[in-house]
């Protein structure tokens, strides 16, 4: 019995590096506070107007500096201190979320306003995620990619689960404000112990000013690397499509039986995919042993698919909360393949900005679900938005691998090569263990 348990509970040899330990043990403080604000904006927008379409258009112009700034902050990261920039991203994010506490407490009641800040915190978390991404590759060996994404995606939904029950449970004791006053102190946390990580220049160990051509060379560098575009296509079809979270205000309401100032059901909806996906990832064991990633993210983007035209199926609350947490299991799976081939696939040099692209997608694609879902279900309803949205998961995703076979035949080996490429990466750096 305990061979069994060993195979297939999460991996947790990553954990020994100490500097990845303490960036990893602070994400379970953050994560819960940043899914706090992820509840309350939405249902601020949506009581303010009453209207989904409205947290689907706050959505959609949020994204807007996602996309501008995340390919940028990707070339930021291959050309400065990674570690500096991750300081001061951490307290921009820290400081927005302030800024939306004192707007919400003050009792401004504009959209508008809102919307600002939203955008503004989006250009720090575009500065800052790829370089928090990227620097995974220096404190962790390359056969221990999968073992680390799997860590990292199972902590972070860890707060997905637990940050929605607590904003479904405390916002009618504590008040709306107080979620995103509490995501600002979390954030505190983070940047103690991004203070402590080891200095991450670039490998030529000079730092440079960013620009646009480095942009465009990271794309040139993606249109060359048919397995990445290939994952990217992949996750932006499934996040699109398949992604009904700016319908979930109204339908915790309308098909769950909600009262109108938020109850339990809101919170179950936005808690489900990621408790499907931590109770995936605490036994992810048998994922890092896996050599067929690319296989893996195509046949669990189909079951995403599946899993969520089954949701917009559901009027029970419970059945829902079912295809949902089946949903978050088969984006785990997804997440730990698509991480690990972008950490392994990707040269040092071209890490933050594949990276770049990487969180642009994966933070971009539910921006413009939320657009796509909102006005959508706007129009035809939240059912059919949803169901129509898993049935074409499943079309595309069919669609993409035919046309891109790379990534159906992809098997990730150590090779000489990669192991060659990894070892200088993390030289002068190499990160304190125990």
């Amino acid at each position: 019995m305990s061979g069994l348990l060993r195979k297939v509970a999460i991996d947790t040899r990553p954990l020994r590096i100490a500097a990845y330990r303490r960036l990893w043990l602070s994400t379970i403080v953050t994560a819960v506070g940043s899914q706090l604000t992820a509840v309350a904006v939405p249902k601020q927008v949506y009581d303010l107007t009453g209207s989904s379409g409205w947290v689907g258009i706050a959505a959609a112009v949020a994204l807007v500096p996602l996309l501008v700034f995340g390919l940028y902050g990707g070339a930021v990261a291959d050309a400065v201190d990674r570690r500096k920039l991750l300081i001061v991203t951490n307290a921009g994010i820290a400081a927005t979320s302030v800024l939306l506490w004192l707007q919400a407490a003050f009792h401004v009641e504009s959209v508008w306003l809102i919307i600002v800040l939203l955008g503004l915190q989006q250009v720090f978390f575009a500065l800052n995620a790829p370089a928090r991404s990227a620097v995974i590759g220096r404190l962790v060996p390359g056969e221990l990619m999968a073992s680390a994404a799997a860590l990292g995606s199972t902590v972070m939904t860890f707060g997905a689960v637990l940050g929605p029950m607590l904003a479904g449970a405390l916002m009618p004791v504590i008040g709306l404000s107080t979620l995103y006053l509490v995501d600002a102190v979390a954030l505190t946390v983070t940047i103690y112990a991004v203070w402590k990580l080891p200095s991450m220049p670039p490998l030529s160990g000079q730092s440079r000013r960013a620009g646009f051509r480095d942009v465009l060379e990271g794309f040139r560098y993606l249109g060359l690397q048919k397995l990445l575009l290939a994952s990217f296509l992949l996750d932006i079809i499934a996040m699109v499509f398949g992604m009904p979270r700016a319908l979930f205000p109204e339908m915790a309401e309308n098909t769950f039986g909600d009262p109108p100032g938020g109850g339990l059901a809101l919170g179950w909806l936005f808690a489900a995919v990621p408790l499907g996906a931590m109770v995936c990832g605490l036994m992810s064991g048998w994922l890092t042993r896996m050599d067929r990633h690319g296989a893996g993210v195509a046949i669990s983007v189909v079951v995403w698919g599946v899993a969520i035209a089954g949701f917009g199926l559901s009027h029970s609350l419970w059945l829902a909360v079912l295809f949902l947490a089946l949903a978050g299991a088969a984006d785990m799976v997804s997440m730990v393949f698509r991480s690990a081939i972008m950490q392994n696939a990707a040269t040092d040099e071209m890490r933050g900005r594949m990276q770049g692209v990487f969180i642009v997608v994966v933070a971009g694609g539910p921006r413009l679900a939320d657009l796509l879902h909102g006005t959508t279900g706007a129009v035809a309803g939240t059912g059919a938005a949803v169901t129509g949205g898993g049935v074409l998961v499943v079309v595309f995703t069919v669609i993409a691998v035919l046309a891109l076979p790379a990534v159906w035949h992809y098997r990730f080996s150590p090779t000489a090569e990669v192991a060659e490429e990894v070892g200088p990466a993390r030289s002068g750096t190499a990160p304190e263990t125990g």
